[in-house]
C-alpha cells in the first residue's frame, strides 16, 4: 500500500515461538509440579481437621483452630472479561509452523556433486516434518465445509506443512488458504466438522483509549495454549512503520503479548474480536528496554482483507502513490511547522508525493490534507485502506484535499502496489 513515514524506533514483530530448549520446559514443568504438590499437601491437612466452616459468604480463619483452612462457601465471582473470553475461547486455536527436517550428511554428499538424486529432488519432499515454530489464530467463519482461520503471515511463513490445536487439544491438518505479507495476514481452513465455535468480530473503528481488552492466545506455544492477558486500548488508532516499510495503522495496547501470541485474537468485553496481535515493541533506538506495548491488527481492515484472501487467495493492491501520516498521529505542535491548517482536526497528512505516481499525475502535492476519498471521511490510513481495497487497480476514485484552507477535488487512476 501506500509507502511509509520513517520511525525511529525498533519495532519487532511478535514472532512465534519456536521449540524450546528441553532443559528449559523441564525447568518449568518442575516448577509448576512443585506447586501442585504443595497443594495436596494443604488439601490432606483439610480432611484431617474435622472444624466446620461457618454459614457466612466469605473465606475464614479461625483463630481458635490450631491450622487454617478453605471455606467451602467462598463466592464464585465473574468479572465482565470473563464472560467475553467464553465467547471466543472455543475458537481460539495454536498454529503449528511445521518443517522438513533436513540431513547435514545429505547437504554435504549433494554440495559434492552439485544435486540430489531423483528420488530426492526437492526438499519439501523429504525428510521429517517437525515443529518448527508455533503461533495463535482464530476460527472466524464456517462455509462449505471448511472452517475459516485468521492469522499472522510470519507464524505460518515458510512453513512445508502447518497444523492447528483446536480448543479441546485435538490436533488437526490445516491449509494456507491465502496470505499477505504486506498486513501480515493469513488465512487457514480445516475441515467444518472441527469446528465447535466461531468467533464474531467488532467495529475497531469505535475503540477509546482506557477500554478493557483481552489477548488471547499461546504465549511460548502449545503447552500454554488458551492464555489469557489483560490490558487496555492504549491508543485506538497508531500508525507504525513494519519491517516491510509499509505504513500501517494499528491498536496500541499493553495487554501482555510474547512470542507465541501472534496472530490470537484482541477482544472487546462484548467478546468480539477487535484487532489481531501481531507485533510488539521490544526495545527504543537507543536500546531501552521496552514493556506494555503490543500492537494489534484492526479488525475492520482485518476483514476486508481475509475476504480478499478468501475469495483470490491473494491480495492486489490498489494505491495512490503517496507517502501519508494521519493528522490524529501529528503532535499540534508540529502541525504549524508543517504548514496544516488549525481548522482541520482529522484527515490524512500527504508527505511526499512519488514522482510520475497516478497521484502526480492527478495533481496531488506533499502537504495536501487528504479528507475524503469517494465522498466518504477519511480520519487514518486503516480507513484510506478500506476504501481503496474496495476498488481494483485502474479505477479512478475522487480524492478530496484541503490546500492551504481551500478543498479541492482531484480525479486519481489507482495503481497497483
Amino acid at each position: 500500500m501506500e509507502n511509509q513515514q520513517n520511525n525511529n524506533q525498533n519495532l519487532n514483530t511478535n514472532r512465534p515461538k519456536k521449540k524450546n530448549n528441553v532443559l528449559v520446559k523441564t525447568a518449568i514443568v518442575g516448577v509448576v509440579a512443585g506447586l501442585i504438590g504443595g497443594g495436596v499437601s494443604y488439601t490432606a491437612l483439610d480432611a484431617i481437621n474435622n472444624a466446620q466452616v461457618g454459614n457466612n459468604n466469605t473465606a475464614q480463619t479461625s483463630i481458635s483452630s490450631s491450622s487454617s483452612k478453605v471455606s467451602k462457601t467462598s463466592a464464585k465471582t465473574s468479572g465482565t472479561m470473563t464472560s467475553a473470553y467464553n465467547q471466543v475461547k472455543g475458537a481460539v486455536v495454536s498454529v503449528i509452523n511445521l518443517k522438513r527436517e533436513s540431513s547435514s550428511s545429505s547437504s554435504s554428499i549433494e554440495s559434492i556433486f552439485g544435486g540430489s538424486s531423483d528420488s530426492d529432488s526437492s526438499s519439501s519432499g523429504s525428510g521429517k516434518l517437525e515443529t518448527y515454530s508455533e503461533g495463535s489464530g482464530v476460527v472466524y467463519m464456517k462455509s462449505n465445509g471448511k472452517g475459516y482461520i485468521v492469522t499472522n503471515n510470519h507464524v505460518v511463513s515458510g512453513a512445508d506443512a502447518v497444523q492447528v490445536m483446536l480448543a479441546n487439544g485435538k490436533t488437526v491438518s490445516a491449509k494456507i488458504v491465502g496470505k499477505d505479507s504486506t498486513t501480515d495476514l493469513a488465512v487457514l481452513s480445516i475441515d467444518s466438522k472441527y469446528v465447535t465455535q466461531t468467533a464474531s468480530f467488532g467495529d475497531s473503528k469505535s475503540l477509546q483509549a482506557g477500554q478493557t481488552v483481552i489477548a488471547i492466545g499461546s504465549p511460548l506455544g502449545s503447552e500454554y495454549a488458551s492464555t489469557v492477558t489483560q490490558g487496555i486500548i492504549s491508543a485506538p488508532s497508531r500508525t507504525i512503520t513494519t519491517s516491510s516499510a509499509y505504513q500501517q495503522t494499528v491498536i496500541q495496547t499493553d495487554a501482555a503479548i510474547n512470542p507465541g501470541n501472534s496472530g490470537g485474537p484482541l477482544v472487546n468485553s462484548a467478546g468480539q474480536v477487535i484487532g489481531i496481535n501481531s507485533m510488539k515493541l521490544a526495545e527504543s533506538s537507543d536500546g531501552t528496554s521496552v514493556e506494555g506495548m503490543g500492537f494489534a491488527i484492526p479488525s475492520n481492515e482485518v476483514v476486508t482483507i481475509v475476504n480478499q484472501l478468501v475469495k483470490n487467495g491473494k491480495i492486489t493492491r490498489p494505491q495512490l502513490g503517496v507517502k501519508v501520516v494521519a493528522l490524529s498521529g501529528i503532535p499540534e505542535s508540529y502541525r504549524s511547522r508543517l504548514g496544516i491548517q488549525s481548522t482541520l482536526k482529522s484527515g490524512i497528512y500527504v508527505a511526499s508525493v512519488t514522482k510520475n505516481s497516478s497521484a502526480s499525475r492527478a495533481g496531488m502535492k506533499a502537504k495536501d490534507v487528504i479528507t475524503k476519498v469517494d465522498g466518504k471521511t477519511v480520519t487514518d490510513v486503516a480507513s484510506l485502506h478500506t476504501i481503496l481495497y474496495n476498488h481494483k487497480v485502474g479505477d479512478t476514485v475522487t480524492v478530496t484535499v484541503n490546500r492551504n484552507g481551500k478543498t479541492q477535488n482531484l480525479k486519481v487512476t489507482l495503481e497497483s502496489n
